[in-house]
């Protein structure tokens, strides 16, 4: 017995068409913002670790730079004690003040000027940063000194009674201040000023969250003490964490 085959036509109308047509632009559109979403995270990162990068090189060069300093006031003091020459005459008289280091100022890409203040280390975080101090402290300023590390944001001389105010990025990762909200009452932070090179260990006594707004958190009366407040946004940037501390 022969088989007869039976096939049914397809027929493609119109409206079969148009939606074909409305998918594939749906699909297009889908993968142009899929690839704009993966390009903004791949240069986040990048900024992130070039802004990690930089920040690591400001404070080695200042470390250095501690260093060149110590070597020179040793050199000079040697010079006084020797204060003759290999020949009999009388050395040149060479005065010196070891204290009186004057910081080297820096200039960012963006034309900034600003000096690298001392370091703050958070050992419960690996936190180790330079804090700069621009020039004019204008808030254009601030921003782009942020981009490089913490900034000083408010206060006295690093070290010196009353409120030092330090403001870092939160970049939601391990990077600047993303990890400082996790801080404790209890918790250790470290201050090292880069005049005399003098560290001063302050311990977290309160953590809170506040509007962009406020600033109550800058306030000088701290009774004759020396305090430190770190300042950074919260994860959706909305607000503020505050973190104070004071010396031990």
């Amino acid at each position: 017995m022969n088989q007869i085959l039976i096939t049914k036509k397809l027929y493609i109308t119109p409206e079969l068409k148009r939606k074909k047509k409305v998918y594939k632009m749906n699909l297009i559109i889908s993968v142009f913002f899929l690839i704009i979403l993966i390009s903004v995270y791949i240069y986040a990162a990048y900024d992130r670790d070039k802004a990690e990068g930089m920040s690591k090189e400001i404070l080695a060069n200042a470390e250095a730079e501690q260093i060149e300093d110590k070597i020179a006031d040793s050199n000079i003091l040697i010079a006084i004690l020797n204060d003759t020459t290999d020949d009999g005459t009388e050395a040149p008289v060479i005065t010196s003040n070891p204290n009186n280091s004057s910081k080297t100022k820096q200039q960012s890409q963006s034309g900034y000027t600003y000096v690298t203040d001392g370091k703050i280390v958070i050992p419960k975080l690996g936190i180790e940063y330079g804090i700069l101090d621009g020039e004019t402290d204008s808030v254009k300023e601030t921003e782009e000194l942020l981009k490089m590390s913490p900034v000083k944001f408010h206060g006295p001389d690093i070290n010196s009674v009353g409120n030092y105010c330090i403001v870092g990025h939160n970049y939601r990762n391990s990077r600047f201040f993303s990890k400082v909200p996790t801080l404790v009452n209890g918790d250790i932070i470290q201050i090292t000023d880069f005049i005399d090179n003098h560290t001063i260990e302050y311990k977290v006594y309160d953590k809170y969250i506040v509007i962009p707004d406020d600033v109550r958190c800058t306030d000088q009366n701290t009774e004759g003490r020396k305090e430190i407040t770190l300042i950074t946004c919260t994860d959706d940037s909305s607000q503020r964490w505050i973190i104070k501390a004071r010396e031990i």
